[in-house]
């Protein structure tokens, strides 16, 4: 069993910063994808399946204002919105973190950051994104399916699924 993460895009323009990315998350996940620069990011997202981005905040030569981050935070979101993106910057202001997350951003890590914390930070983010059904949900989409399958005859579906037609009546709502 394969228990490691599918892909992520890094986003940073510092080719030490991809460097570190790909020594620390080089364990966690299958495929790591690394763009130094934003431009192209819509593209390869067009082209590649990726379960998570990880999005440095600040492209511009001594700009640290996070408005770089936040321009491709809010197209990448517009063109696909089920992608979970975790903004990273060295330049640590809550404002800017909450402006992140209020536009769609899953969390905030700053540089440098704990190794441990941006894997538990990116490993949440995917996981979030995956659906749980409840057991009930489950439940009722089996017998619905039983029922359908007996072409409404409650007492073969019954018989079928090894309970009595009471509790049949009980649990089954059309």
């Amino acid at each position: 069993m394969n228990s490691k993460y599918g892909t992520i895009l890094v986003v940073d323009d510092n080719p030490a910063i991809l460097t570190a990315v790909k020594i620390c998350l080089g364990n966690v996940f299958e495929r790591i994808i690394t763009l130094t620069s934003p431009e192209s990011v819509l593209v390869t997202l067009g082209q590649e399946e990726v379960d998570v981005i990880l999005l440095d905040m600040n492209f511009s030569p001594g700009v640290n204002s996070g408005h770089d981050g936040l321009f491709w935070l809010s197209a990448m979101r517009k063109k696909h919105p089920d992608i979970p993106i975790v903004l990273v910057t060295a330049y640590a202001d809550v404002r800017l973190a909450v402006k992140g997350l209020k536009n769609g951003a899953a969390d905030f890590v700053t540089k440098p950051w704990d190794n441990d914390d941006l894997i538990r930070v990116l490993k949440d983010a995917i996981d979030k994104t995956k659906v749980v059904v409840s057991l009930h949900e489950l439940e009722m989409a089996h017998i619905k399916k039983v029922v359908d399958k007996c072409n409404g005859n409650m007492s073969k579906a019954a018989e079928l699924l090894g309970i009595t037609r009471q509790t049949l009546y009980r649990k089954y709502q059309p």
